[in-house]
């Protein structure tokens, strides 16, 4: 397990979005400083207890940060390199690691080694880097060749990460990064497109340049997370599967769903049969790092998702409390809400002023709660590392157990608008115990059982002490 990465609270921001750059590059103007605003961000992070910042694509694209233009060329809508360099310093000065978005999969159509294969054709030595090349004619993308689109997207041509030129150039661009910019990590991309065996090249080489260096990839289907973080040596995956059940299992009334994630992926092996709505087996994940979110760039941010604001709270809780390292992002901690509309992004990735948010937010309680939470799991060394066992599990109830070492801390979310008794298998030594949110609330576990009464939209973290 890496210890590392699961003692990290993330912050994301999408900074094209955040900092009001232009949807579109003009490849023309001066670059404009806004990578600057960056430090305006710093406090909020700090308020939650954030020692990481995922920061969304920063190099020079066509618009929206994934169709890349040149890979060591700041975005001119966000600044130049000085720029960069001087954001990642005063992140660091603050004890907060810059982890870059790492585009590898794919570059724009407007790139050189794109636009030097349809000058030259089969000539050119960047053909082979192309994904599905066909020079027999044009394809769907408008290019006079075939070629391979993310999922379908055209405007974005696939690299061949399996081609040992490609794998090292991306590499060099990779150390590039950590050189200039002291990158503490990278989010790859589209990491279940990549090819595994670059992706554990990346990392080893990446390690040996900064020692620490953490990779993270994006992976969408949960069955896939296992053998990816194995084989692509990845250091956590993001956690789509939690993500759905931490919202819908609110708005459905339905705790079984998350529940049931939960087991899939983190439950220990357990002797005997599994007891009835239990993961029959070993959590497929166990042991693992995962990077768990309730929103970010691509889905609808989870205040429009969610039927009453009121669950933001249970909701967060749970965030903070699961196996995996939190993210938080950027002014959804005090419930900023937004949509996908037809297709665009845009309402998912607004420009926000940090200080705004503090005093005029639309649920400024939530982020003084999500700080609780933070700070909370900071003091837990079984709220970050440990594992994971499901005590008990209602409608709009769950508990669980999370143990390292001689510490447990038994979790009880509540997601109903009255209080809720719960009678636990606590399995820790007769005594007092306290909540870990609340010092001055005090139980006696008894017998191997713990009777407590968790209140509406809240949460208990329950320790012997």
């Amino acid at each position: 397990m890496d210890d590392s990465m699961l003692d990290r609270v993330f912050y994301h921001i999408y900074p094209l979005g955040a900092f009001g750059a232009p949807r579109r590059n003009d490849g023309r103007s001066h670059p404009e400083p806004r990578l600057r605003r960056l430090a305006e961000w710093i406090p909020a992070m700090e308020r939650i207890g954030a020692d990481a910042l995922y920061l969304g694509p920063v190099f020079e694209s066509e618009s929206h940060g994934y169709d890349t233009l040149d890979y060591l060329m700041v975005d001119r809508r966000l600044g130049d390199g000085g720029d960069l360099a001087e954001a990642s310093r005063a992140l660091a000065s603050r004890g907060i690691g810059l982890y870059l978005d790492a585009v590898f999969n794919h570059v724009g159509r407007g790139h050189p080694f794109v636009r030097d294969v349809v000058e030259r054709g089969h000539a050119s030595p960047y053909a082979r880097w192309i994904a599905g090349y066909d020079p027999s004619g044009p394809g769907p993308g408008g290019l006079p060749f075939g070629y391979d689109g993310w999922k379908g997207h055209y405007d974005l041509v696939r690299l061949d990460t399996g081609l040992p030129e490609v794998r090292e150039y991306l590499i060099g661009v990779a150390l590039r990064w950590i050189d200039e910019y002291g990158v503490a990590g990278l989010r790859l991309d589209a990491a279940d497109c990549l090819d595994r065996l670059f992706m554990a090249e990346l990392g080893r080489r990446c390690r040996l340049a900064r020692p620490g260096f953490r990779l993270v990839g994006e992976v969408v289907h949960g069955d896939a997370y296992e053998p990816i973080l194995r084989e692509g040596g990845l250091d956590a995956v993001t956690d789509y599967e939690a993500y759905k059940g931490l919202w819908s299992s609110y708005n459905d009334r339905n705790y079984h769903e998350i529940a049931w994630t939960l087991d899939r992926l983190f439950a220990e092996p357990v002797a005997g049969p599994a007891s009835p709505g239990t993961w029959s087996g070993a959590g497929l994940c166990r042991g693992r790092a995962m990077y768990s979110f309730a929103d970010n760039h691509d889905v609808d941010r989870v205040a429009s998702l969610i039927r009453d604001p009121a669950g933001l709270y249970p909701l967060y809780a749970l965030l903070f409390s699961m196996p995996g390292c939190p993210s938080v992002y950027y002014g959804s901690e005090y419930g900023v809400t937004g949509r996908k509309a037809a297709a665009d992004d845009g309402p998912l990735r607004p420009a926000l002023d940090p200080a705004a948010l503090a005093s005029a937010a639309p649920h400024p309680d939530l982020a003084a709660a999500v700080a609780r939470f933070s700070e909370a799991r900071r003091r837990s060394s079984a709220l970050r590392r440990g594992s994971y066992r499901r005590l008990a599990v209602g409608n709009l109830h769950l508990a669980f157990e999370r143990r390292a070492g001689d510490e447990a801390v038994l979790v009880a979310v509540n997601a109903s608008q009255e209080p809720v008794r719960l009678e636990l298998p606590a399995g820790l030594p007769d005594g007092p115990v306290v909540d870990l949110l609340d010092g001055g609330y005090h139980e006696e576990s008894r017998g191997g059982r713990l009777a407590t009464v968790v209140p509406p939209h809240w949460a208990r973290w329950l320790r012997k002490e």
